[in-house]
């Protein structure tokens, strides 16, 4: 199907992304059966004048999450790995947890052992116990006392847990975890396996690990005090973990093409790359009456506290966040989305069979005016 385009919709989005003061952006509406709007705007890199086209490749940071998350339960079909045994076996690193009680005076962390192993379920729905040191200021508080790890190393996903699993939801490096749990399970690098697996069977030929970002590819931007922009020097693909957390860098028609293969149940243009009955595991609530969603900040020049539906007792599935209730005027209740550190976001409305991705590459993240430019693209595909 080709993209359609009415004027006044690439007006509207225009105009919100020229209020919110954004860099650049690509956006894409779509459907079971293909593409029903798409459109870039902007500057890929404002400071350098070059412009920003749809298929601009861009770090997608935590969007990583959802495909990783597939990349696992297609493992569990398989047989290759379990939702509810101890992850243990396959991941040493996780046997005998400790959770974090406090700190002494000398700021030596304080640890019990426990109450239970973790396992993949724990993983994929952020009911592990992990967190991250830019959103817990526990963690932060930790690996400011035990020595802050070098960037994209392991030791960044060596922490106590917050809380024994199974607790609580807190957003973390769970599915970092998984991504090693991958690697583990089938002996391939991460990218290696997502690449044969869901890639290219997928046709998402721009989707990848990267170390060193292509010179054509998006610049991740800071607001300047006097309204210009910086340039954030940032490679999340780069390290000695393949993050299954947050290091793809991929595409708007990229990341379409895996959100209509959701929709369409796991199968796109004939290619089958899960079962339909996974596909409803995932979209379907795993975490019963815990509330979902909310992210404290430890460091807010990355991340402010954020939650987005304050108003709605969101949950999680296996690797997506749902909303319970409808979105005047935009998604249905128990649709799926998620988000990117640097102002990526996506929804899945598995009722509706529709579903959208807008990426823009700017922090810190939930910037008001790109979470205003992504709901004005979700209000178009319901207009």
């Amino acid at each position: 199907m080709a993209s359609v385009r009415p004027m006044s919709t690439e007006k509207a989005l225009a105009k919100a992304i020229e209020t919110a003061g954004l860099p650049g952006a690509s956006a894409m509406i779509v459907d079971k059966d293909g593409i029903r709007f798409s459109g870039a705007w902007g500057m890929r890199d404002a400071v350098a004048g070059k412009p920003m086209a749809l298929d601009t490749i861009c770090q997608i940071a935590s969007m990583t999450k959802a495909v990783v998350s597939l990349a696992a339960m297609q493992l569990v079909e398989q047989g290759k790995l379990t939702l509810d045994g101890p992850i243990e076996g396959l991941l040493p690193d996780l046997a005998d947890p400790q959770v974090l009680t406090g700190f002494a005076d000398d700021g030596t962390p304080q640890l019990r052992p426990a109450k239970g192993a973790i396992t993949l379920r724990h993983l994929l729905t952020h009911t592990a116990g992990f967190g991250y040191h830019f959103v817990q200021s526990e963690v932060l508080q930790y690996f400011q006392n035990t020595g802050m790890p070098t960037p994209g190393s392991k030791a960044n996903f060596q922490m106590p847990l917050l809380f024994d699993p199974g607790e609580k939801w807190e957003y973390g490096v769970a599915t970092d975890w998984v991504g090693m749990a991958i690697e583990a399970a089938t002996g391939m690098r991460l990218g290696d396996y997502l690449e044969a697996n869901i890639f290219a069977p997928l046709g998402m030929t721009d989707t990848a690990f990267r170390a060193v970002l292509p010179e054509d590819a998006a610049k991740v931007h800071m607001r300047m005090p006097g309204g210009e922009f910086a340039i954030m020097p940032v490679s999340l693909g780069a390290g000695e973990v393949q993050s299954g957390g947050g290091g793809l860098s991929s595409t708007a028609p990229d990341y379409a093409r895996f959100l209509r293969m959701v929709l369409r149940g796991g199968e796109l243009d004939g290619q089958r790359i899960i079962s339909e009955k996974a596909i409803a595991d995932m979209s379907c609530n795993q975490i019963g009456e815990l509330r979902a969603g909310y992210m404290a900040s430890s460091m807010p020049e990355l991340a402010p506290p954020y939650d987005t539906f304050p108003e709605q007792h969101t949950g999680w599935g296996l690797g997506f966040l749902i909303n319970p209730e409808q979105v005047e005027g935009r998604r249905s209740a128990g649709s799926l989305a998620w988000a990117g550190i640097f102002n990526s976001y996506y929804w899945i409305d598995p009722s509706k069979g529709i579903a959208g991705v807008f990426i823009t590459q700017l922090s810190p993240f939930g910037d008001p005016g790109a979470l205003e430019a992504f709901a004005t693209l979700e209000r178009i595909a319901y207009a």
